[in-house]
């Protein structure tokens, strides 16, 4: 489950929310909000799974950024057609590039061992960040157990 792999990411269209804050605190709110507005103009206007995209760069800002609820929290939804914005969710194109990518599956609780491995594993092949950090939630916590 843990393997590293690079891979190339189209851009993509999505409708986003970004807040600042704490993690925990806006990342499962925003999402409440967000999703509900997007398939509310039918269950084809999603085109992939929701992801938090994180604006600090290091182990060391996210943490200081979430102590003092600061975060710059942003939330997204990939979308196959426009539909209508409002004050908070607005459509934009994310842009893609080559990413690096590693697959977490079980409690949220342990992530932190999955990016501890990934930051080392991008400093170990001199590699850096250029742009903001995703995680992609490829299953529903209230429809799935934690080991899932």
């Amino acid at each position: 489950m843990d393997e590293i792999i690079i891979v190339e990411l189209p851009n993509q269209k999505v409708m986003g929310m970004r807040k600042k804050g704490k993690y925990k605190e806006l990342i499962p709110g925003m999402l409440q909000q967000l999703f509900p507005h997007i398939v509310g103009f039918g269950y084809d206007v999603c085109s992939g799974p929701p992801m938090f995209i994180c604006h600090e760069k290091t182990v060391e800002e996210v943490m200081e950024a979430d102590r003092t609820g600061t975060a710059d929290v942003e939330v997204a939804v990939p979308i196959s057609r426009d539909i209508d914005e409002t004050e908070d969710m607005k459509i934009y194109e994310l842009p893609g590039g080559k990413m690096v990518k590693i697959l977490h599956k079980g409690p949220y609780d342990q992530m932190d061992a999955v990016y501890e491995k990934l930051f080392n594993w991008i400093k170990q092949n001199e590699k850096s960040i250029t742009g903001p950090t995703r995680e992609v939630y490829l299953n529903n916590p209230n429809e799935v157990g934690e080991e899932e």
